[in-house]
């Protein structure tokens, strides 16, 4: 640490970072998620040099889990470090969540409410798949019904329109493929160059995994591995192949340990381990029927802007980066509404498809590799972003090893969001409109099953559409449909030509 000025001693300060990786040869069924938490937990307090410190928490915040569902989490956590008084929360469902939580500890701190706060989450994924096609039950502790829920931290939030899920599109691989045709079309990129584009990016993400020791998949790809659609690499959700969607098959956990500077100092912890929030900010966007456009994100420009103007830096000043990287839309659309060229690094792990994809969980692992970072690269200024369900939630935080003049700013811009231009969504409309984004879903056997897509009314509205027409499907995948002239039945089946 360079400054030599005195800190406010209620300035909120990260200490300790811990993750890991269980590598699928050395997977151990019995070891369930609470268990890679608290493995997580106890590496962030050695890595802040005092294994002693976790009996002292608090608070402890848990990532919500999806691989096995616990009443309270946090309690077990603490229950097992000897926090037996530390307050207990989980956040809801989102991949906002870890930096929302990071945020909402920074201010509970500095207002003197905690002093000493544990934030961590774990999935055991790949094990939980491994039961369920064997159709057995894991060997977790189970909940007995008698717990008290915990605490959640943050509101739900309606991820899908009900006239998105009438046609069946809900889960992330129905709607960042959408949104990267989009993208494709407002760019005016042709699909195969768009292609090339994309599993370039992705190729440069994958040579970031490659050093990082706790990724999941650490060896570097070729655009030409990525792009093309083959037995190994089947079409998902057209134009996504496997190796251009999260990968959610992974057992990974990692934490973060905050505390005031106050306790820091009483800790004893070297203030080479210290790496200071400076900014954070929260948004959300409404549910995708309602959004002007399916290729931008205002919550994206206008909170991650809010992030920076509250640290007093620009684009240009950041040294580090980690972009929420689920698909490849989500990185591009993430850069152009922050003015962040393609051309600079945008990831310091790797990505969930390489580093990994633990559901709700990835950004506590890219925000304690951004700590790791900044600790070897003192003074430099770094961001991370955090996304949760369709492009819907999200989170901000800059960081620096350096204090923040004038103490850790929040803010949640969201009544400026909102004042951002709506569409209408129409359902049962019958006659013509113009697609505007669609996606092909392939089956396991690599053939197209279905083509999903969102078109525009003569006046503007949007409309969701389906078809399984084979001839439009094989069209769709070889051809630009974005921008086409359609029509749809009542029903919402799509008619093109």
């Amino acid at each position: 640490m360079t400054t030599t000025r005195p800190l406010d001693p209620r300035t909120p300060v990260i200490i300790g970072v811990g993750q890991l990786d269980v590598p699928e040869d050395r997977a151990d069924p019995t070891v369930e998620p609470v268990d890679l938490v608290e493995a997580a937990v106890r590496a962030a307090a050695r890595d802040a040099g005092a294994e002693t410190m976790l009996a002292g928490l608090d608070s402890v915040l848990i990532v919500a889990m999806l691989s096995w569902r616990y009443a309270d989490p946090g309690r077990v956590l603490a229950e097992r470090v000897g926090a037996d008084g530390a307050a207990t929360a989980v956040s809801p469902m989102g991949g906002n969540s870890p930096q929302m939580l990071v945020n909402r500890a920074a201010l509970d701190i500095g207002a003197g409410r905690r002093d000493l706060v544990a934030i961590g989450g774990a999935e055991a994924w790949r094990t939980r798949q491994g039961f369920r096609r064997s159709g057995e039950t894991p060997p977790w502790a189970e909940s007995s019904g008698d717990e008290a829920p915990a605490e959640v931290i943050g509101s739900e939030m309606e991820m899908s329109h009900p006239a998105e899920t009438t046609h069946g599109i809900a889960m992330p691989v129905h709607a960042y493929p959408m949104f990267e045709t989009a993208l494709r079309h407002a760019e005016g990129r042709p699909p195969a160059e768009h292609l090339d584009h994309i599993a370039g990016l992705w190729s440069r993400f994958s040579q970031v995994a490659e050093k990082n020791p706790h990724a999941a998949v650490r060896r570097p790809f070729a655009p030409a591995e990525l792009a093309p659609a083959t037995a190994e690499n089947r079409w998902i959700g057209y134009p996504y192949t496997k190796w251009l969607c999260s990968n959610d098959r992974v057992d990974q956990g990692a934490a973060l340990l905050m505390a005031s500077v106050e306790r820091a100092e009483a800790l004893g912890i070297p203030r080479d381990r210290w790496v200071f929030p400076w900014s954070g900010t929260d948004t959300s966007e409404p549910t995708m029927s309602l959004r002007h456009d399916l290729h931008r994100s205002p919550a994206i420009r206008i909170g991650g802007g809010r992030a920076l103007d509250l640290a007093h830096v620009g684009v240009d000043d950041l040294a580090h980066v980690d972009l929420y990287s689920c698909f490849p839309s989500a990185v591009q659309i993430g850069a152009r509404e922050l003015g962040l060229g393609l051309d600079r690094p945008l990831t310091l792990t790797g990505g969930l498809t390489f580093a990994g994809g633990p559901w709700n969980n990835y950004v506590t692992h890219s925000i304690a590799t951004m700590v790791d970072t900044l600790r070897a690269d003192p003074g430099t200024i770094g961001l991370c972003t955090a996304n949760g369900g369709l492009i819907s939630k999200h989170s901000f935080g800059v960081y620096s090893t350096e204090p923040p003049t004038g103490g850790f700013r929040h803010e949640s811009p969201q009544a400026e969001v909102d004042l951002e231009p709506h569409r209408d969504v129409v359902t049962g409309h019958a006659g013509p409109v113009t697609v505007e984004a669609y996606t092909v879903m392939h089956g396991r056997d690599g053939s197209p099953a279905t083509l999903m897509a969102a078109t525009l009314t003569p006046d503007g509205n949007r409309a969701w559409a389906t078809s399984d027409d084979g001839d439009l499907m094989a069209s769709a995948v070889a051809e630009e449909l974005c921008g086409t002239a359609g029509t749809l039945d009542a029903d919402g089946r799509l008619h093109v030509g």
